[in-house]
């Protein structure tokens, strides 16, 4: 079984699979640019206490497997990763400004997918509880 975390009335495993790119598809992450991506991305995470279980920098998109607790949307999530991560790209490598005019590094949508129980894991959860009911 999978481990949920604990909040005081929740227990709760919400991963999601997040891909996004930059704008216009440029393979603009090589070298320094997707070391600095990816680092940034950690730190990030880390001051919103997100998990990352996987990630991948590619030369035109990024992927994530995340923990966002319930009580954080998915979309204000990943609008705060694309906008802190743009600025701070902005400000450590001053050529991409005029690539990408109005400081917007990253395209505006990105592909969101649940991750988590599969149905045999929750027939098998619902039974061990019914098993556990019985025992009381």
């Amino acid at each position: 079984m999978p481990h949920f975390k604990k909040l005081s009335h929740t227990l709760y495993n919400c991963k999601y699979h997040v891909v996004w790119c930059p704008k216009y598809r440029f393979k603009e992450m090589r070298g320094d640019i997707r070391l600095y991506v990816r680092d940034v991305l950690r730190r990030l995470c880390e001051w919103k206490k997100l998990e990352i279980f996987a990630g991948n920098v590619c030369k035109d998109h990024i992927h994530l497997v995340l923990e966002i607790p319930p009580y954080v949307s998915v979309s204000s999530t990943i609008g705060y990763l694309k906008g802190r991560s743009a600025v701070k790209i902005f400000g450590k490598f001053f050529g991409l400004r005029k690539k990408y005019w109005g400081m917007h590094y990253w395209s505006k949508g990105y592909c969101v997918s649940t991750v988590g129980l599969t149905e045999a894991d929750v027939v098998e959860y619902v039974r061990e509880q019914q098993e556990a009911d019985k025992k009381i």
